[in-house]
């Protein structure tokens, strides 16, 4: 056990503790903020959630939002296009999808 004699044991431990914490912010934003894909399909989706390409997707009618998952944003719509049907646009960090890829995506579901 430590026995501090002086406050000023402590404050290098409290200085770790927070640049630890505040290493953390980025993620907990990120998850709890924003999607990193969004997506518009052809339909409303079967499901309102579902797991694609490992991470989960909500959609509302046609709209469909997920956070960032680890695979190229082709291969992500893809995923979705065969878990809820054709994709009419999608976008991964706010950089939309070409039409070339967007074609390759709906051609793989």
């Amino acid at each position: 056990m430590f026995k501090f004699s002086s406050p000023a044991h402590v404050l290098p431990l409290i200085g770790v503790a927070l640049a630890g914490a505040s290493a953390m912010l980025p993620m907990t934003a990120n998850a709890a903020g924003g999607a990193f894909y969004r997506a518009e399909l052809a339909s409303p989706a079967a499901t309102g959630k579902f797991v694609a390409r490992g991470v989960v997707w909500s959609c509302t009618g046609t709209s469909c939002i997920a956070g960032r998952g680890t695979s190229r944003p082709a291969i992500m719509c893809s995923g979705l296009a065969k878990e809820a049907g054709e994709v009419k646009s999608f976008t991964a960090d706010g950089k939309a999808l070409e039409a070339e890829d967007l074609a390759r995506c709906n051609g793989a579901a």
